[in-house]
């Protein structure tokens, strides 16, 4: 295994521990354990630790290791002010940049969506639209700045309780958002992404300021 490869399995490992919560807000990072449960040692360990924290899921602190970054209402509002502005450049763009295999794929994944019975099934297939409708922006530091972000919501869908009635309102605006693409419409888009982008943070958000 090149060392490139085993610091992306490292990275990726951990941070879906930290994800699905395995690994909670403001624990101390078992580096120990952790060497042992990837068969590494402390060098590249710290290194994926580096790359996490760029991530905004670990803190690093200087002679006293590792903790995992707590996740609260205030700095996941900071998340969903961020993707907005990123929702927007992603719906002037891939209205007009999305190929046909795009549009293919985000019909496919739209109607997995309708398909889902459960929160779970949902959530991963609209992590998986909305990162197919970003790469159809032809942005790469958007794409990337994008991924970073949503990182930060799917360790939150892990942290609340899903309420079908979200569900189903989601379900009803990508409808809009696939109404807007079919058409290549670049504000109708922008503005329908934006406007889900801001739903979803409301639903969120609701859920941790009852749960502080």
């Amino acid at each position: 295994m090149t060392a490139h490869t085993l610091h992306d399995r490292l990275v990726a490992g951990i941070r879906e521990l930290i994800l699905r919560g395995e690994l909670t807000d403001g624990a101390r990072i078992p580096e120990a354990a952790l060497c042992t449960r990837f068969t590494v040692s402390r060098t590249p360990l710290r290194e994926a630790l580096k790359a996490l924290a760029s991530e905004g899921l670990v803190t690093l602190r200087p002679n006293r290791g590792a903790v995992v970054a707590p996740l609260d209402a205030p700095g996941l509002a900071q998340v969903f002010e961020a993707k907005e502005a990123l929702e927007r450049f992603i719906g002037l763009h891939a209205a007009t940049r999305a190929d046909a295999d795009d549009l293919a794929a985000l019909e496919g994944l739209h109607a997995d969506l309708a398909a889902a019975r459960d929160a779970g099934t949902y959530s991963e297939v609209n992590a998986a639209f909305h990162d197919r409708l970003a790469a159809a922006a032809r942005n790469a530091p958007v794409q990337q700045m994008y991924a970073a972000l949503q990182v930060q919501v799917r360790r939150a869908r892990h942290a609340i309780n899903h309420d079908p009635r979200r569900m189903q309102a989601s379900l009803a605006e990508h409808e809009g958002i696939m109404a807007a693409l079919r058409i290549r419409a670049p504000l109708d888009l922008a503005e329908r992404l934006a406007r889900h982008n801001a739903a979803t943070a409301r639903a969120f958000l609701a859920q941790f300021d009852g749960r502080a």
